[in-house]
Parts: structure tokens; C-alpha cells; sequence
């Protein structure tokens, strides 16, 4: 039913975390358009499913998270479940091949105390040498290597806004960037993407009226547009954040994962200096599990960035780093079997879509892991909710907005294998077709009140 499947996907996006209490079943009646009677069911089966625990005089409250599909081998989960709310693919065969080169490397290190702030030197010698052969040159003194590009993100928020400091944004964005802003008590303000890129003007006026203490950016397939920015833009909105004096921060997570030969931009921090500070990752060019960032910024800002570490932690993993450091000896050789790989699936997933989907819209992205797809009405969380009964797990689009929107947009990504993506976009084909036209409004509230 359409209630349980509502729940769980609260549950599995965080917003009802484990140990969250319940209303009981007389306010949930009262807060819902639904009975009673629909209200106990719903219950009874999410107890069934372990989500949800009741104890009597106790009341009830969330148990356990939804199962994690979409991770094995095969892409679905042992409860038939295809995780499609992740834009994240599989490690590949050279991630092992480099696991068994950093173990025999990891002898000469365990006689120290293992703690490095900044990174293993030969690590942050090869991510600046990446920087460098792409246009924007870099030393290792530029480097802070982190666990995670979400890390480095909150390291330099840190470093930058305080509670109620402004946050310029792109809308829509990636929801995680969004949430440490909210974590830092920094207040979001977004500025809407247009259909074919990034509104410079509208930026510029954002920067007067709002000014923000930084702003982020995704310029490289955006996440979840899939936008490339150009590099006459890159150089028109360089301009308009040094005249505001506006530090930016570059997400390129996805930098690397260009799907087209069209020739690639330089960095953003080639038109912008040392105003602007660089996050990179391995997540979506690797794997996710190694949790390996990075920051390139100018060497100043790193010893302020280096000066406030020790409060959040002390060091990113030795192995993880000697694991990336073996990749990256080579880089494009790996980077080229990730490409083709996502190439492939991308264009599975263009034609199931346009097969199971006929009255969506979307433009094939020439990068990144996702395609931003436009529905045939203001659906994308009554899909969300309805795809959980038909085995898949979604992001409906207002998850990536600031303040709601985005009711008509679905992320689609494309890291399953061939064969579970043409299942998934078969079912969610499937899911359109019964929600046409009855669907929930536009910006819908799917929160329940909680005690």
C-alpha cells in the first residue's frame, strides 16, 4: 500500500532516523487523509518487515532501516528490491588489483604513528599532477587529502560560514551539500539552473542581494542536471564572484567521467585563483567504499583548513590512500574501462526510458551518472512512493531542491548492470503509467508529525 511504501521511504532517505517515536494510531488518523483501519494495516506490516517496533503502553517507533539493495553482484537485493536512489557504481577489477599493491606497501608505514592531517605525500603529489594535466597547475602543498569529498566539504564550511551565514547554491543540487549546510546552521539560497546551464545574471543579482558568505558549484555534470558548464561561462561567473568578493567551492566529483569526446573545459579554478577552493573524490571515478577525497586550494588556505582539522578528526585511512595513489599512477587507463563501462549503461538506459517512458522527457547527459528526466506532471514523489511497491528505490526530485520544487523532475541513474536497468526502467515504466494523471499535488508533504 501506498502509506508503507511512504514510510519506508522516509526511512531510507533519513528523515524518520532509527529510534524515531511514532504518533499513535488516533493522530496519525487525525494528521492523514486515511482511515484508521488503513492506518493499523500499514503498521502491522511494517512490524512485519522489522521497520517498525511497538511495545504496548510504549507506543511505536522506528526499528531498523529499509533493507540496502542494489549493492550485490547481480544489482538486486534478496528482497527483489533495485536501488536506483544512489548514483554511485561498483569498484572496479584494478580497485582489488591496487588493494593487493597497497598491503605489501603497507609495512614501511605501520612503524609510524599513522596519523598525517594532510595526506600521504605521494598521493597528494599525484592528484596534483592530474590537476596539472588538465590545464590548472598545482602542487602537493595545495593538497589536504580528506575521507570523502563530503568531508572536505564540511572541513571548509567550517573554515567559512557560521550559523546563518548564506550559502549560495545551484537549484537544484546534490542533496547531501545541501543537508551540511543545514548541519553547519548555514542558510541555503538557491539560484535556479536554467534548461541549458547556469544563469550568470541570475547569480550575479543573487550575490548582491543575498551576500552569501560562499558558494557552491557543480560545474562538471552537474549532479543532478548532468550539465556541463562552458568554458565562457566558467570565465563570466569567475568574474562576477571576484567582483563580490565571493570565495567558491567547486564539486568535481564527476569531473572525470566525461561520456562524449568533446574537448573538456578547464577547472573553474583556472579562471577563478585562489578565491576558489577545489573538492575531488573517487567515489564516482573508483569506488565509494575507499572514502578517499581532497581539497586543492592556494597553500594559505590550506594551513588555515590544516589549523581547524584536529577538531572534526585527525587523518584519512593510510591503506584507503595507498590504494587510490596505485590508481593513480596510471590514471586514464583505469578512468578508461569507468568510462566505457558508464557509456554503456547510459545508453541502456536513454532506450528503456524513451521504451517504458515515452511521455517523459530528458536530454541525454555527455557525462556524470544520471539523467535528469522531466515528467508528464507534478508526479515525482507519488512515483517515489508508489516505485517502493514495485521493488525500486527512488529520489524523488524535491530532495534535491532548497525549498521544495522540483515536483516534476526524477533522477534516474545508470550504475546497475545492463540487464538489472533495463528491469528496473521496465518497472518503473510500469509505476508512470498507473500514477498519470493521480498523483499527489505538487509539492506534497509526505512528513508525518513526530512526538
Amino acid at each position: 500500500m501506498d502509506l508503507v511504501a511512504a514510510l519506508k521511504l522516509l526511512v531510507a532517505d533519513g528523515r524518520l532516523p532509527v529510534g524515531t517515536r511514532l504518533p499513535s494510531e488516533r493522530e496519525l488518523t487525525e494528521a492523514l487523509p486515511v482511515s484508521r483501519t488503513t492506518i493499523s494495516a500499514a503498521l502491522d506490516q511494517l512490524r512485519a518487515e522489522g521497520v517498525v517496533e511497538s511495545r504496548r503502553g510504549a507506543g511505536s517507533w522506528i526499528n531498523g532501516p529499509v533493507g540496502s539493495g542494489g549493492g550485490g553482484i547481480t544489482g538486486v537485493a534478496d528482497d527483489g528490491m533495485i536501488d536506483l536512489s544512489r548514483a554511485a557504481p561498483p569498484a572496479l577489477p584494478s580497485v582489488r588489483l591496487a588493494m593487493e599493491l597497497a598491503m605489501g606497501q603497507m609495512p614501511e608505514h605501520l612503524a609510524s604513528h599513522g596519523y598525517d592531517e594532510r595526506g600521504l605525500p605521494v598521493l597528494r603529489q599525484r592528484i596534483a599532477d592530474r590537476y596539472t594535466a588538465r590545464g590548472l597547475p598545482t602542487s602537493p602543498d595545495q593538497v589536504v587529502v580528506t575521507s570523502g569529498a563530503q568531508h572536505a566539504w564540511a572541513l571548509v564550511l567550517r573554515l567559512f560560514a557560521g550559523p546563518g551565514d548564506r550559502v549560495l547554491v545551484e537549484q537544484p543540487s546534490y542533496p547531501n551539500a545541501l543537508e551540511a549546510v543545514r548541519a553547519s546552521f548555514g542558510v541555503p539560497v538557491p539560484v535556479p539552473m536554467l534548461a541549458d546551464g547556469w544563469d550568470v545574471d541570475g547569480f550575479e543579482a543573487a550575490l548582491r542581494q543575498a551576500g552569501p558568505r560562499l558558494a557552491y558549484l557543480i560545474p562538471d555534470f552537474q549532479n543532478p542536471t548532468g550539465l556541463r558548464m562552458s568554458s565562457e561561462t566558467r570565465e563570466q561567473l569567475s568574474a562576477v564572484l571576484r567582483r563580490t568578493r565571493t570565495p567558491s567551492v567547486v564539486d568535481e566529483t564527476l569531473v572525470e567521467l566525461a561520456l562524449d569526446d568533446s574537448p573538456a573545459p578547464p577547472p573553474l579554478a583556472a579562471f577563478g585563483g585562489d578565491s576558489v577552493v577545489t573538492l575531488g573524490s573517487a567515489s564516482k571515478s573508483h569506488w565509494g567504499g575507499l572514502r578517499i577525497g581532497w581539497i586543492r586550494a592556494s597553500a594559505e588556505l590550506v594551513h588555515r583548513l590544516l589549523s581547524t582539522r584536529a577538531a572534526i578528526d585527525l587523518g584519512t585511512p593510510v591503506f584507503e590512500q595507498l590504494v587510490l595513489a596505485a590508481l593513480l599512477e596510471s590514471p586514464e587507463t583505469v578512468l578508461r574501462q569507468r568510462r566505457e563501462e558508464a557509456r554503456a549503461q547510459r545508453d541502456v538506459a536513454v532506450a528503456a526510458l524513451r521504451e517504458h517512458c515515452p511521455q517523459w522527457s530528458f536530454d541525454v547527459p555527455a557525462g556524470g551518472l544520471g539523467i535528469w528526466c522531466t515528467l508528464d506532471g507534478p508526479l515525482s514523489t507519488r512515483v517515489a512512493v508508489v516505485a517502493q511497491n514495485h521493488g525500486l528505490r527512488l529520489v524523488p526530485g524535491p530532495r534535491f531542491a532548497v525549498h521544495g520544487g522540483c515536483e516534476q523532475m526524477l533522477r534516474v541513474p545508470y550504475t546497475q548492470p545492463p540487464e538489472v536497468l533495463r528491469e528496473a526502467i521496465g518497472r518503473l515504466g510500469v509505476v508512470a503509467a498507473s500514477v498519470a494523471g493521480a498523483g499527489f499535488a505538487a509539492g506534497a508533504d509526505l512528513s508525518l508529525p513526530v512526538a
